[in-house]
């Protein structure tokens, strides 16, 4: 009888974790469909030269920070979700302040306004566009590295360890090649980058969905 609570609590903790898995995935894929669908309702912009800064522009441009901030939300569910499915010992308090930032940051982004590069100052919105962008994706793809490292200390999620850090690491070497070699086409090495993170978003989330009642996965 003694261990029917501790059963009751992780059931409660796995139904938990999958609901958040659930509306992670939900906000990752919402992002991923409308990013896609701007390339094609956007024909003003050069796909291969402008980054996804400038789809937030315009009257369309809506759309789009909604679906930032659902994919601000997915960061934020997904730190939660590992950090509260996890044992002690593979627990990171790290990666979760990590998502947190690049959650923050993101929802920052969607609202401020990029330089549009014409002619004057920039604006107090491009400067904080400036900042928040740059610091969305390194919180993030540094979040990703620590919460994939963690998964080899949980034996819950031991299993994905290989996949999330791998992915994570190709993710996070990509945004600096995209940061630093500057030859390459803004727009499509941008994108080609959001397009490995929202991957591993992908897959942590479904990962988090595919909770077992007994907590195991």
């Amino acid at each position: 009888m003694s261990d029917v609570p501790v059963v009751v609590e992780a059931r409660l903790t796995a139904a938990r974790t999958r609901t958040i898995g659930t509306w992670a995935l939900g906000g990752v894929t919402v992002f991923a469909v409308v990013a896609a669908a701007m390339q094609f309702l956007r024909t003003d912009l050069d796909w291969v030269r402008a980054t996804l800064s400038f789809y937030l522009l315009g009257p369309v441009g809506l759309w789009l920070q909604l679906a930032y901030l659902g994919l601000a939300m997915s960061l934020g569910l997904i730190g939660a979700g590992y950090y509260g499915a996890a044992t002690r010992t593979g627990r990171s308090p790290a990666a979760l302040v990590l998502f947190l930032v690049g959650a923050i940051a993101l929802a920052i982004t969607a609202w401020a306004e990029t330089d549009r590069g014409g002619p004057g100052a920039m604006t107090t919105h491009a400067y904080v566009h400036a900042i928040s962008a740059p610091l969305a994706f390194l919180g993030t793809t540094v979040g990703m590295l620590v919460q994939s490292w963690s998964l080899r200390r949980d034996p819950r999620w031991r299993r994905h360890f290989a996949l999330a850090f791998a992915l994570a690491v190709f993710c996070f070497i990509s945004l600096w090649l995209h940061a630093l070699w500057r030859d390459l086409p803004r727009g499509l090495s941008q994108k080609a980058v959001i397009a490995a993170i929202l991957v591993w978003l992908a897959l942590a989330a479904r990962w988090l969905r595919q909770t077992s009642p007994s907590g195991h996965v």
